[in-house]
């Protein structure tokens, strides 16, 4: 009787999953401890971005001990905004519902507007909404054609009743998952210190080396630490952290995807500001993307195929600076890259501060077929193995449903009554990759097909009005693409994408939240560019959040 009553009283004041596993060892066994097999797993996560950040909530809320440990020394809002497309939101909905309630608060919609690709060098400077791929231009030469195809973004979240696509600030997301998982576990992140190596061999568990010369002992090591990952380099033998080949070509594993890009930002009124979510302008060997992400703010990207190292501007995650050491000539360099092409991105570059303007040469990997993400107890996820071209906007998305996946490989590998000895995480963990890979490897290819497409394959569409603009052969090529694009490509690719829901369809809920949105996004809008006409500031660094690049190592958090 004394037995079974401390047992209880243990339970009681246990987390409510260990507290079924203790009423269970009670009732059956009669003892008086909890046998090890029977507590929640220990889990170290090296890096504190996104993916790092929703596989710690996502694992607290299994009721496993979570540490993560993040080589930043304290909480900045930093780093732009971030793309959600529908099937990350629906992957949020599934881990926690408040989680998804607050990304929505602070969310601003585009996949309700028109998003698609223009014409960079025939639209006209006016950000008209001409019809998409109007057929009848090509026997009335007033009828534009400005505009190439249009995303069906809209109705492939529809036919699955799925929350919109949209943009999220970073810092904003980072703060959010900060807060859930410190209601979890107040003291869950480590600050100022990151994992530098880790040794399996030993049976109690994985040895966990900090750059701080301490060594912790977990069941289980999840390598989140972005596209340089020190654990990625150890599992894969890869050699230095950033370690480059004798050309150049490759850093790290990563080749060099042949593209550099541009990133920056300006409050401006623009006319196609409500009806545009996105769009891409194409061109000649490079392409210029431009984006509505709420408070009367446009990002833009400028993609151009140059060889790396050629930066002009700096990257605040890397090399800890920013364009305000080039000035304002880095503006017109990147004006002078897309010389003869629309005014319209001329008006946005001119609103644009140089110290706005950020460069990131773009590394990827080829998916990985034939080497698990996971050895022993160990794992990778996020951009740590699978790092992938920005074109879909899908990297975050991927990084959320592995943190998902993950969670639910463990739940299934075993339960808290009948414990999860080495086997079954080591089992779990290969379940994880295996189930995952194809869905990962298929995105990452689209994600790079786009840029080689757009670059190599696509050029200045053909006109029959003779403007001496599209008269390569990739130009009648891609004037064939247009219909193979808008009816049957683009859905696919999207239907694809949306396709992993784990919340199931959402019913009217993806409606109410676009409408809320709307109201809220034109009164914001409106004040922000009623402060830039009476001579507020076009750039606030501080507002502004800091680089837009998902970085490496994403900068995170502590307060």
């Amino acid at each position: 009787m004394r037995v079974l009553l401390v047992a209880a009283t243990a339970a009681a004041l246990a987390p409510p999953a260990l507290k079924t596993a203790r009423r269970t060892i009670a009732t059956n066994a009669a003892v008086d401890f909890v046998p090890e097999k029977a507590r929640p797993l220990s889990v170290a996560i090296a890096g504190g971005g996104v993916g790092g950040l929703t596989t710690a909530l996502t694992l607290l809320k299994a009721g496993h001990d979570v540490t993560i440990y993040e080589k930043t020394q304290a909480f900045a809002r930093f780093g732009g905004p971030i793309q959600f497309a529908s099937n990350a939101l629906s992957t949020l909905k599934a881990i926690d519902e408040k989680l998804f309630a607050r990304v929505m608060d602070a969310f601003t919609f585009t996949g309700t507007r028109r998003c698609g690709i223009k014409d960079g060098l025939r639209s006209n400077g006016e950000f008209r909404m001409s019809k998409v791929a109007d057929p009848k231009f090509l026997i009335d030469k007033n009828t534009p054609s400005d505009w190439f195809v249009s995303f069906p973004l809209k109705e492939c979240a529809d036919f699955f009743q799925l929350p919109y696509t949209g943009v999220v600030n970073r810092p904003d997301l980072q703060e959010i998952l900060l807060d859930e998982c410190r209601a979890l576990k107040d003291d869950f992140i480590q600050n100022g210190v990151a994992v530098e190596s880790y040794d399996d061999s030993a049976e109690e568990g994985v040895k966990v080396q900090l750059t701080d010369g301490t060594t912790k002992t977990h069941d289980l090591l999840v390598g989140a630490d972005g596209i340089w990952s020190q654990i990625r380099a150890q599992m894969y033998n890869e050699g230095p952290v950033r370690g480059t080949s004798k050309d150049g070509k490759v850093k790290q594993g990563c080749p060099y995807s042949g593209y550099t890009v541009f990133a920056g930002e300006a409050v401006l009124p623009l006319n196609d500001y409500y009806d545009v979510g996105y769009n891409v302008y194409i061109g000649p060997q490079r392409y210029f993307v431009k984006s509505d992400v709420g408070d009367g703010r446009v990002q833009w990207y400028a993609f151009c195929a140059l060889p790396a190292g050629s930066a002009k501007a700096g990257d605040s995650w890397d090399e800890g600076s920013t364009s305000a050491d080039q000035g304002r000539s880095v503006v017109d360099y990147i004006k002078g890259l897309h010389e003869g092409w629309s005014d319209e991105i001329f008006q946005i570059l001119d609103q644009t501060p140089a110290e706005s303007v950020e460069q990131r040469d773009l590394y990827d990997r080829w998916p990985e077929f034939t080497r698990s993400w996971a050895k022993g107890r160990v794992v990778l996820l996020g951009d740590a193995v699978h790092p992938m071209m920005p074109n879909l906007g899908q990297g975050g998305c991927q990084a959320i449903e592995d943190a998902y996946e993950l969670g639910k490989h463990l739940s299934a590998a075993g339960t808290y009554d009948r414990g999860l000895d080495r086997a079954s995480v080591e089992k779990a963990l290969q379940d994880f990759y295996k189930d995952r890979m194809p869905r990962v490897a298929g995105v990452s290819l689209l994600s790079r097909l786009a840029s080689d497409l757009i670059i190599n394959a696509f050029d200045t569409p053909w006109n029959p009005w003779g403007d001496g603009l599209g008269t390569s052969w990739k130009s009648y090529l891609t004037f064939f693409w247009k219909p193979v694009l808008q009816y049957l490509i683009f859905p696919a690719q999207f239907l694809f994408l949306y396709s992993y829901h784990p919340s199931g369809p959402m019913g009217d809920l993806p409606k109410k939240l676009e409408e809320d949105w709307r109201k809220r996004h034109k009164e914001e809008s409106e004040a922000a560019f009623a402060k830039a006409a009476q001579g507020g500031d076009r750039f606030d660094a501080a507002s502004r959040l800091g680089s837009f690049f998902q970085a490496s190592e994403e900068p995170v958090t502590s307060r």
